[in-house]
C-alpha cells in the first residue's frame, strides 16, 4: 500500500480503485470526493450529515455515502478498509475517526495535501504547474490572501486566492485555463494535516508566511504548543521566501526552526524601518529592501501611508498586511508600480473595519470578523476609545489579557453572547474602571436592536462604537458574516428614526458588571 500512495503524485499516475473515504461533505469535502471519483478511485463519504445538493450529486459522481453519528468509527468505514482517509478540515486530531486511522496505520490526508499531488492537471506553456503560495497566521490571513493574489494579477499573472478563503484549492488545480499562481489561504486545522506528510513529494511553495500568532483555536489543537507547532508547517519545503513578521517574535522562530529548500531566503517585515532583507515603512513610505540588488543601500517605494488612509486601508494591521502581502508578489519579481496600482483597487472584505454609518458625530465601525483577542487588539488601537462591543463564543481562549491591556482604554464596554460571564469578570479584575454594559437577549433577533440602542445612549460626538467581539459567532448567529449584517442593521434602523431624539445618555450599567 505504501508504494502504491508513493507513486501517486500526478493526476497522471494511477488511482483507479484507490479505496478512499472521505471524511465530511461540506464544499471542502464535496471537491475531494469528485476529484478523486473523477480520478477513478472507489470512494466512500461518511458523514454525520449531507448538504442535500450534495447528496444528490455523489452518486452521479460515482461516489457512495454514509450519514449518521461518528462518535464511533461506522462498521461500514471499518469494512470498507480504506488505503487513505481524506478529512475535512473540521475533523479534530481527537476525534475518533481520526484517532482509528492514526492507530490503525491507515494513510491521513487533508484536501491540501491531495491538491498538490494532482496540480499537473492544468500546466504552464513550459509545462509547469502552478507555483503556491502559502498564507496563515491567527490573524489578517484572508486580507493578505486577497491582496496578494490582486498583486500577482496586476502583475500580469493569472492568479487566484484558494483554500480557506472559500474555494478549495482542487477546484482550482482543476480549472481548465490554469494558474501562473495560487495563492493558498491554509487554516492551522489544515495545516496539522500537512504536518502528517510522509510521501515523496510534499508540499513545497514558492514562497510561505505566517502573519502573526496567538491563543485561537485551542479546544481543536488541545494547547498552545500545538496550535504553534501546526502553523510552523506553513514553511515546510519552502523554496524561495519565507516571510514573516519581525514584530512577532514566534513567526521568526517558525522560519529559523523550518526545514527549507536549500537557497530560500528569511524575508521580514513590520511598520519600522526595514533592514537588507526587509520590507517596511521610512518616514511614510512603504518599502522594499529586501528584492533589489542593491539593498544594502536602496529601497524601492511600494506606496506611501497618506495614499493608503485615503483608501482606507491604513490602520496599522491593515499596512502590515500590505507589507506581507507586497513580499509575496515581489518574490515573484511583481514589479512596484503594480503593487501600488492593486492598492488603489482594493477594498477590505465586509465586517472587517467596515465603516457602516456615521451619525450625529458617531462612527459605527463592523468589525465582526474580529473573531479573537488578537484580531480585536489590532481593531481597538485602530479605534482607541472606543464603545466596544465584546463577546461571544471564546473556544477556549482566556480574554483577560486583551481587556488588560487594549479593554482598558475603551469608553465603555457592551458584553454579548452565551459566555459573558468570562467577559464579565475579566472586566472586573483588570479594568473595574471602565463602564461595562450586559446585553441580555436570548432571541438573535433581539441582540444587536439592544446593542445599538446601549451604545446611542453611551456615545458623543466624535466617538466610535466597535463591533469587535474577540470570540467567534456560533452561540448567537449564524456566522461572524450574519453577527455584522445584524450588526449594520440594527445601526441603520436606529438612524432612520431619528435615534438622537430619544435617547438621554444616560444608559445604566448592567447590574452583574463592574461599573
Amino acid at each position: 500500500m505504501t508504494s502504491r500512495l508513493d507513486s501517486l503524485t500526478s493526476w497522471n499516475a494511477d488511482w483507479k480503485g484507490l479505496r478512499v473515504a472521505v471524511l465530511g461533505l461540506s464544499v471542502t469535502g464535496f471537491s475531494v470526493a469528485d476529484t478523486l471519483a473523477e480520478l477513478g478511485a472507489d470512494v466512500l463519504v461518511v458523514t454525520e450529515k449531507a448538504d442535500e445538493e450534495y447528496e444528490r450529486l455523489l452518486p452521479v459522481i460515482g461516489a457512495r455515502l454514509w450519514t449518521g453519528a461518528l462518535d464511533a468509527v461506522p462498521a461500514e468505514l471499518s469494512d470498507f478498509a480504506p488505503e487513505v482517509v481524506v478529512a475535512s478540515p473540521g475533523f479534530a486530531p481527537q476525534h475518533p475517526v481520526i484517532a482509528w486511522a492514526q492507530a490503525s496505520g491507515i494513510a491521513l490526508w487533508g484536501d491540501v495535501e491531495l491538491a498538490w499531488r494532482v496540480r499537473d492537471k492544468v500546466v504552464r506553456p513550459d509545462g509547469r504547474p502552478a507555483d503556491w503560495i502559502l498564507i496563515t497566521g491567527t490573524n489578517g490571513k484572508t486580507t493578505t490572501t486577497r491582496l496578494t493574489a490582486t498583486m500577482l494579477v496586476a502583475g500580469g499573472l493569472r492568479a487566484a486566492p484558494v483554500g480557506n478563503i472559500g474555494t478549495p484549492v482542487l477546484d482550482a488545480v482543476r480549472d481548465p485555463e490554469g494558474f501562473d499562481a495560487l495563492v493558498v489561504e491554509l487554516s492551522s486545522h489544515q495545516l496539522w494535516y500537512l504536518g502528517l506528510q510522509t510521501g515523496p513529494d510534499p508540499v513545497s511553495p514558492h514562497a510561505a508566511v505566517c502573519l502573526n500568532l496567538a491563543d485561537d483555536h485551542l479546544e481543536w489543537h488541545g494547547s498552545f504548543q500545538a496550535y504553534r507547532d501546526a502553523k510552523a508547517h506553513v514553511y515546510d519545503n519552502t523554496r524561495v521566501a519565507c516571510v514573516y513578521n519581525k514584530a512577532d517574535a514566534a513567526t521568526q522562530g517558525m522560519v529559523e526552526d523550518a526545514e527549507v529548500v536549500e537557497g530560500a531566503r528569511a524575508i521580514g517585515f513590520d511598520l519600522g524601518i526595514p533592514g537588507p532583507s526587509d520590507l517596511g515603512v521610512v518616514e511614510g513610505i512603504l518599502v522594499d529592501r529586501a528584492f533589489l540588488e542593491d539593498r544594502r543601500t536602496s529601497a524601492l517605494e511600494l506606496a506611501t501611508v497618506d495614499e493608503l488612509a485615503g483608501l482606507g486601508l491604513a490602520a496599522p494591521h491593515v499596512v502590515a498586511n500590505i507589507l506581507a502581502a507586497a513580499a509575496l508578489a515581489r518574490s515573484l519579481d511583481v514589479a512596484p508600480a503594480a503593487i501600488r496600482e492593486a492598492l488603489r483597487g482594493f477594498r477590505l472584505d465586509p465586517h472587517r473595519i467596515e465603516v457602516v454609518a456615521v451619525a450625529e458625530g458617531i462612527t459605527w465601525v463592523d468589525d465582526s470578523k474580529a473573531t479573537n483577542p488578537h484580531a480585536a487588539a489590532s481593531s481597538l488601537a485602530a479605534f482607541p476609545g472606543a464603545v466596544w462591543v465584546v463577546g461571544g463564543l471564546l473556544k477556549g481562549v482566556d480574554i483577560s489579557e486583551l481587556v488588560a491591556g487594549r479593554g482598558m482604554r475603551s469608553k465603555a464596554a457592551i458584553v454579548i453572547g452565551a459566555e459573558r460571564d468570562a467577559v464579565l469578570s475579566a472586566f472586573a479584575r483588570h479594568a473595574p474602571e471602565v463602564p461595562v454594559f450586559e446585553v441580555d437577549a436570548d432571541e438573535t433577533e433581539e441582540v444587536m436592536a439592544q446593542v445599538v440602542e446601549l451604545a446611542a445612549g453611551i456615545a458623543r460626538d466624535g466617538d466610535v462604537v466597535l463591533l469587535a467581539p474577540a470570540a467567534a459567532s456560533f452561540d448567537q448567529f449564524s456566522s461572524y458574516a450574519d453577527r455584522g449584517r445584524r450588526f449594520a442593521a440594527a445601526v441603520r434602523e436606529l438612524i432612520a428614526r431619528g435615534a438622537d431624539g430619544e435617547h438621554d445618555g444616560d444608559a445604566d450599567p448592567a447590574s452583574e458588571g463592574p461599573a
